[in-house]
């Protein structure tokens, strides 16, 4: 080949692409100069958006605007980057905004801002009964003649030469038929308008590419399995932000207080908490705080959203719940001085000098235990009298504990608050009730129109309290999200504890499960079907729970090897089996640290790329994730590797095995309910690993 003979071709076609595009230019320009009503300003804007029509868009001019009996709609443009309502302006002097508010030559112009929210409001309204979020329905303001590009608030401001570009960098959230189903009803909603002031003859007031198919009636349930085939191609990060046409009314819905949204794991409750959160982004003008306890989680939400609704990620904060409450303290000018390690050291010698030789030991002699009872139910309640300890509902704890071995556990509490005080540092706990003081006490900031609380089962009473009190009981204020099924931390509260009150349709139940197939789903419930388990609401229920499936092509493949080298080297043949770029999906979850760091070393030893969980961010990459089954709360994965997955359960208790009910049995035996509670602890964790998996479950075991 000829030196540069690359760089000729590429010089070729950019000029044949350039001759394209100024041919459809000159074509739309010649179309839009038949539009007798229009100004010439409009026709240029409108010249520019019909040569979007012969890439897939279908414009749609002048409509009416249903429910009033004059108002007009300028233009509805629908394609690949999702509905954009627009309001075309001829005026003189260019846009100008500030502090919110839009001015132009000098005069305030926040009517034409109202009246496009309106209008969009209304479009919203007419593709949700299709199983459009509200994500995908932006309003644009165009400006004839200038040079604009900014925002105000939800709505874009674009001049006439940007406008075009901005459209076609638009991300893809339809398909072909997807765009024709929605520009025929939005067609049908908005009809053509027929107003006095109108003396256009042509062209028609809807513009379509002209390969575009007839204008029968499309099939709803075919859009919609369209849209779920689309999703299940992507990956997994584009998956986990695909909203399900159910799912929309939960999104618009207006509540008067605050609100819960429940249901079994793989039913979508983490992807309707982002699509709410866009959706009040978009119609207030303060923040709102996305929070989750752990600590790995908002940076991969924050991903997520910001390529779901890329306008109003600015507005909402994705926080882990300690590390958003340090913030909120040092903003203060609360002085906090957390150290875990000290603090464990505190503990240890609390338990040496008050707690191993007491009563406490009578019911379990494993420390543990007794630090998790500081943790979750005296400090992470608040409790600060023994005689509210004395009395108050141990929720999730098994064992049973007489007034005196509650007076031996308030020991070894006040002994570690007095060693931990000489030391002069925080634990985690402390940070939240600092949090829950000050935010108690002094009322004005972080002013939040709206928090929404991911996982909430998983927090303390304190944090919960603590979230509520940055928005009261306003309409739209606090939605709490999560399935007490998928606690993975000991303890418990109940929602009346913390003074929120869910009332009539404010707690909504999700049923249906998009992500796992039934026999994944199976063989997860198998592993705690056996274990009731009470909700933050009161509720007692049981562990194997009826939803509706959407998904039928998961699998479960189950590996038995005599030995952990032999396990291993399964583990290893199975992930090297992966097609390339399959890795990406792909995610080996383990119940400890301890075994993060074994299989982090086997995968890099046989050159298999490996991504931590605590350093994913939500950004496809090319490598095996790898993590603790808490880390991966929240999150989904094609295909989910547990190796020697029973480990650390009874022995005869594996996923699919009989041993559940074996289990209690023998905790019932040596009386240690301390025992039983731990095991269905393990069992809760092992169930949220299970159920990450949408297309793969290998479950690895050595026999023991």
């Amino acid at each position: 080949m000829a030196a540069g003979g690359s760089a000729s071709r590429r010089a070729q076609e950019a000029r044949r692409q350039e001759r394209l595009l100024r041919e459809q230019w000159q074509a739309a320009r010649q179309q839009a100069r038949q539009w007798e009503a229009a100004s010439e300003g409009e026709r240029r804007v409108a010249a520019q958006l019909l040569v979007l029509t012969e890439r897939g868009w279908r414009l749609l001019v002048d409509r009416r605007w249903p429910g009033t009996r004059a108002a007009n709609v300028d233009m509805l443009l629908v394609g690949p980057g999702g509905v954009f309502v627009i309001d075309v302006k001829n005026w003189r002097a260019g846009p100008e905004t500030w502090g919110g508010k839009l001015r132009a030559d000098g005069e305030p112009r926040d009517e034409h801002v109202a009246r496009l929210l309106a209008v969009t409001k209304a479009a919203e309204g007419a593709v949700a009964s299709l199983g459009m979020s509200p994500v995908a329905v932006q309003p644009l303001m165009v400006f004839a003649g200038q040079r604009v590009d900014t925002g105000l608030g939800r709505i874009r401001l674009l001049g006439e030469r940007e406008v075009g570009p901005a459209l076609l960098s638009e991300r893809c959230r339809l398909r072909t038929e997807s765009v024709r189903a929605i520009a025929d009803h939005l067609e049908r909603v908005f009809p053509d308008y027929e107003g006095p002031a109108v003396g256009r003859t042509a062209p028609p007031t809807t513009a379509r590419p002209q390969q575009a198919a007839s204008d029968g009636l499309f099939d709803l349930e075919g859009l919609r399995d369209a849209a779920l085939e689309e999703a299940l191609r992507a990956p997994i990060e584009q998956w986990m932000t695909f909203l399900h046409p159910d799912q929309v009314a939960l999104v618009r819905r207006n509540w008067s207080g605050p609100a819960r949204i429940s249901g079994p794991a793989g039913t979508g409750k983490t992807v309707v908490g982002l699509h709410r959160a866009a959706h009040l982004a978009r119609r207030t003008s303060g923040r709102i705080l996305y929070v989750t306890f752990a600590n790995n989680l908002p940076r991969v939400q924050g991903t997520f959203f910001k390529s779901m609704s890329p306008g109003v990620a600015d507005r909402v904060d994705f926080r882990s719940l300690h590390s958003w409450a340090q913030e909120f303290l040092q903003e203060r000018g609360v002085q906090v001085r957390l150290h875990g390690d000290k603090a464990e050291t505190a503990f240890s010698l609390a338990w040496k000098h008050v707690g191993r030789d007491s009563r406490l030991a009578e019911i379990d002699p494993a420390p543990g235990y007794w630090r998790e009872e500081i943790d979750h139910v005296i400090k992470g309640r608040g409790i600060t009298a023994f005689e509210e300890y004395a009395t108050v509902p141990r929720r999730r704890r098994r064992a049973v504990l007489r007034r005196s071995h509650r007076q031996a556990v308030w020991a070894l509490y006040e002994a570690y608050e007095s060693l931990r005080g000489e030391r002069g540092v925080h634990d985690f706990n402390d940070v939240l009730s600092l949090a829950l003081a000050e935010a108690t006490r002094r009322k004005e900031g972080p002013h939040y129109a709206a928090v929404i609380v991911d996982e909430v089962q998983d927090l303390t009473l304190v944090g919960v309290r603590l979230l509520h009190a940055l928005v009261g009981d306003v309409p739209n204020g606090l939605l709490l999200v999560g399935d007490g099924q998928q606690a993975v931390y000991p303890g418990g509260f109940r929602l009346a504890d913390a003074g929120i009150d869910i009332r009539g349709d404010r707690g909504q139940v999700l049923h249906t499960n998009y992500r796992n197939s039934k026999e994944i789903l199976d063989a997860a419930l198998t592993v705690v079907a056996d274990d009731v388990f009470e909700d933050i609401d009161g509720m007692n229920t049981p562990g194997r729970r009826d939803v509706e499936l959407t998904y039928h092509d998961g699998q479960v493949v189950r590996v038995t090897k005599p030995t952990v080298a032999e396990h291993d080297q399964a583990l290893l043949d199975a992930l090297r089996a992966l097609r390339d770029g399959a890795r990406a999906d792909a995610a080996v979850l383990c119940p400890s640290v301890r075994a993060i760091g074994h299989y982090q070393r086997l995968l890099s030893c046989a050159e298999i790329p490996v991504c931590l969980l605590e350093h994913y961010d939500g950004r496809p990459v090319d490598a095996v994730k790898l993590g603790t089954y808490r880390r991966a709360k929240g999150l989904e994965f094609k295909r989910v590797y547990l190796p020697q997955h029973d480990a650390a359960l009874p022995k005869g208790a594996s996923a699919g095995g009989a041993g559940v009910a074996e289990a209690h049995e023998t905790a019932r035996e040596t009386g240690r309910e301390t025992s039983r509670e731990r095991e269905e602890l393990l069992r809760s964790q092992l169930f949220v690993a299970m159920t990450r998996a949408r297309d793969l479950l290998w479950l690895g075991s050595v026999d023991r």
